[in-house]
């Protein structure tokens, strides 16, 4: 068994118009930079795209939603991209903001094969407005519904022939619920490995999760928002 491709263009092969994609990635950490680019010069249009944030303009999803790639937007904090935030405010794409936590636990449901939950969060504010709310033991809760795609991105520390992950760090918060939760999930890592060489104890996403894998190449890395002191 061998789910290694050659490279991102190969990967996203059958990307369509119209498919919603999760994408991994916390700020700027564990953002799948190949995958992203690929889908910017394939021009594959009218995406919705499920992740953390809306990248920064020119990085992770910043650069799909400058060529008006994405049609609609699920996250949890698209702050740090005017870009976005003009096209949100014009009405140029739709957006649908959820609790980070929420957010999380919809794919997580997804993946687990729960169609809905129940939680506290939400409840009394906008997020609730047309949502199922019942009470439990004198408290009040919202039905969420749970969440998945037709593709997941997921960017990986070190990964082998058979798709087995280990990550690195930050970007490990939201890249391994969504490597459960999609159709057809593509792995790009900074290394690939031969089997053996990762300690099965270690794996964060086992194989069986994903569909292809590659090694990217050119990560930026870059720091979201610097913030420096002066030097005395």
């Amino acid at each position: 068994m061998d789910k290694r491709v050659a490279n991102a263009d190969a990967a996203i092969e059958k990307l369509f118009d119209g498919a919603t994609i999760l994408v991994g990635g916390f700020g700027a950490c564990g953002n799948p930079e190949n995958l992203i680019a690929a889908v910017l010069r394939k021009g594959t249009k009218n995406l919705t795209t499920v992740s953390n944030n809306a990248g920064m303009v020119e990085f992770g999803l910043g650069l799909l939603l400058k060529s008006r790639q994405i049609r609609k937007m699920i996250c949890s904090y698209p702050g740090e991209n005017k870009f976005a935030e003009q096209q949100v405010l014009n009405h140029e794409i739709e957006i649908e903001l959820n609790p980070q936590g929420t957010l999380v636990e919809r794919m997580r449901a997804g993946g687990a094969g729960i169609p809905a939950f129940y939680t506290p969060t939400g409840v009394g504010t906008v997020i609730a407005e047309g949502k199922e709310v019942r009470e439990f033991n004198g408290q009040k809760y919202l039905l969420e519904p749970c969440l998945r795609g037709d593709f997941a991105f997921i960017k990986a520390w070190k990964g082998d022939r058979w798709g087995n992950l280990v990550f690195r760090k930050t970007a490990r918060n939201f890249n391994p619920v969504m490597a459960t939760a999609a159709d057809y999930v593509i792995a790009e890592v900074e290394e690939l490995v031969e089997l053996g060489s990762l300690d099965p104890d270690s794996i964060h996403t086992p194989g069986i999760f994903v569909n292809a894998i590659f090694q990217g190449a050119k990560y930026e890395k870059p720091i979201e928002k610097r913030i420096v002191r002066k030097r005395a």
